[in-house]
């Protein structure tokens, strides 16, 4: 039998196939497609419910002019890309943008209270409407996932037959049809009744929930992975999977990777050779070099081989040292560490050019007047650039208690790029006196204190990971919990006297054996970040003023003496004297969700107030 010939293909006057005009289903900003509605996660626009695509061919249908490409070596060389790339912008004329999928596909009628997939209701093209009652359809409530990273439908029919003993295998057989209702009675899972019409007693949802749930009806992950747009598993899962709420936070949570654009690396002239560093990793030589950037850019290379020659050198020097093969951490640490030594010495005016992105000046002021707070080397960046990369996500669990076996990807296909976002912006940097806080740190009573924090911490990392014994260690030390705490107190207090909303602010810790500083910068892309405001906190005068300020508003808190006496407050227990009322931050400005805080490591307790750093403020 001859084949029919091929259909032709539709052009435009131009002869090119004619542009995708897809449906909108609705904004979001440039920064949630990176932490809040990036690839995988779900978002209600309407009465329907989505999922967010990969970004397997985003590559081809975002517009270069509305996404456009943004470089950062250090990031990028850490995360194994090439470059990265700003979610598009959209406007009224723009033909595409982020793409979705419908999820769940399992929809209910408030009407005639059938529950099935979204095609078997006969939805008019372009609507989510029952076909015959013409009601706005509801996406399912209830969705599970794995924590490796997979998402399918709740398992209805398996739940309202669970007493019949039915197998996974004869799922839907029974030619009956779901039906779900609410008794209003209340708000609980109790009142939310799921039934067949083949006969079998009607159900609630109760005990849905339970971690042992869905184990018990036989059902394990089957790998399903609907951002991807693979209806079937990609390969078999087996993990127990968990019911969960479509809007919960646990349904999607954000691996952010962040770094600094810093010299030499700050002023985008190394940006034309995002492509060749794999390349020029491998070369030593001068003459080597030379040949590559020839052959490269066909003829006469942007950068000039003493450039190049100084960023190779510049990249050798954030490898991680020892004779272990580096982690993924190891080598994140790394990148910290040249930031660190970065705001500590600054850069002058003879190391900027026009283009430069990172500016760092020593304060007119005397640091001196700073000395009896225990702080040192205070720095006003001036100018400073972030990069954040959404490098993965997880599921159930927070990114700080997995591995990165347990991150699900962006793509079924290995990506040069990824998603990210850059925030320009000022910023104030600090140090701790050495000699003063390695003898805080040797207190016995400090230590404890800590320790307390850090097991309670590392208890709730081997909760959530799969694999308690590869769970990472938990940061908590001394010197950390005591940074982040000044980091809190400091946002609250400019947010305050220097008029800042303490959302548009953000920390930075530098936490180490050889490190012990703080940058507070402007962490919003719009006018809060530029006006010179927070630069002008970091004046010795202004800053002595601040600290002594923000300690004394941390001495007391509107919820003491529960507060400052509390055993273990916040996520099981990883606070302790912290609450919303002193301390805690918008999510948004803080590093560590809001956990690992303690401010009586700055003021002391009523029993014991030897503890705090800043003890000598409060002695009147």
């Amino acid at each position: 039998m001859t084949p029919p010939p091929a259909r032709r293909r539709r052009t435009a006057t131009s002869g090119a196939a004619p542009a995708r005009n897809l449906p909108r289903r609705g904004t979001v900003r440039r920064a949630q497609a990176i932490t809040t509605y990036g690839v995988g996660s779900l978002i209600a626009v309407d009465h329907e419910s989505f999922v967010v695509s990969g970004l397997d061919a985003a590559d081809q249908h975002w517009n270069a002019d509305e996404s456009p490409r943004i470089h950062e070596r250090r990031l990028a060389r850490l995360l194994d890309v090439q470059h990265f790339r700003l979610p598009p912008a959209s406007d009224d004329s723009s033909k595409d943008g982020v793409r979705v999928r419908r999820f769940p596909l399992i929809h209910s009628c408030p009407e005639c209270n059938e529950l099935r997939l979204h095609r078997d209701f006969n939805s008019p093209a372009g609507k989510s409407v029952c076909g015959t009652c013409e009601a706005d359809l509801v996406p399912s409530r209830f969705v599970i996932a794995c924590e490796a990273g997979h998402l399918d439908e709740f398992p209805y029919w398996h739940w309202v037959h669970r007493t019949t003993g039915a197998g996974g295998s004869t799922a839907g057989k029974c030619g009956g049809t779901l039906r779900m209702r609410s008794t209003g009675r209340s708000s609980s899972l109790r009142s939310i009744l799921v039934s067949c019409t083949c006969g079998v007693p009607e159900v609630s949802m109760e005990g849905s929930f339970r971690k042992s749930a869905l184990k018990d009806l036989g059902l394990r992950c089957r790998g399903t992975r609907p951002w991807l747009g693979t209806s079937e598993p990609a390969q078999s899962c087996g993990l127990a999977a968990r019911t969960l709420q479509r809007g919960s936070s646990a349904v999607w949570q954000p691996v952010l990777k962040s770094a600094l654009s810093i010299p030499p690396w700050s002023d985008g002239r190394a940006d034309p050779l995002a492509e060749y560093w794999d390349e020029l990793r491998q070369l030593s030589s001068r003459a080597e070099v030379a040949m590559c950037l020839k052959f490269a850019f066909k003829g006469e290379s942007p950068v000039s081989v003493d450039e190049v020659m100084t960023l190779l050198a510049a990249e050798r020097e954030e490898d991680p040292t020892g004779d272990e093969t580096p982690t993924f951490d190891h080598r994140y640490r790394a990148l910290r560490n040249k930031e660190y030594e970065r705001l500590r010495s600054g850069n002058d005016e003879r190391e900027r050019s026009r283009d430069e992105q990172f500016i760092c000046e020593t304060p007119l002021g005397d640091p001196a007047v700073l000395a009896p707070l225990g702080v040192t080397g205070p720095m006003l960046v001036k100018k400073l650039r972030e990069v954040r990369a959404l490098k993965a996500f997880t599921r159930l669990a927070d990114p700080d208690s997995t591995t990165n076996a347990h991150e699900a990807a962006l793509s079924t296909s290995r990506l040069t790029w990824l998603p990210a976002m850059e925030v320009r912006g000022e910023g104030v940097f600090l140090r701790l006196d050495d000699d003063r806080l390695a003898s805080w740190e040797r207190a016995t009573a400090v230590a404890a204190r800590v320790e307390r924090m850090r097991t309670a911490h590392q208890s709730v990392i081997e909760q959530r990971a799969a694999e308690p014994a590869h769970a990472q260690p938990s940061p908590a030390s001394p010197r950390m919990v005591l940074l982040h705490t000044i980091a809190h107190i400091l946002i609250n207090e400019w947010s305050l006297e220097a008029g800042y909303p303490a959302a548009s602010l953000r920390e930075r810790l530098y936490a180490g054996d050889d490190m012990a500083g703080v940058l507070v910068y402007t962490a919003t892309s719009d006018s809060a970040g530029s006006l010179g405001g927070l630069v002008a906190q970091g004046e010795p005068d202004r800053l002595d003023r601040a600290i002594r300020s923000a300690v004394l508003r941390a001495a007391w808190c509107s919820s003491d003496p529960l507060c400052v006496e509390s055993e273990a407050s916040g996520t099981s227990g990883t606070n302790l004297a912290a609450c919303h009322a002193c301390v805690m931050l918008p999510e948004t400005s803080c590093e560590h969700n809001n956990i690992l805080l303690d401010r009586a490591l700055l003021v002391g307790t009523p029993e014991d107030p030897a503890i705090g750093f800043f003890r000598d403020l409060l002695v009147h």
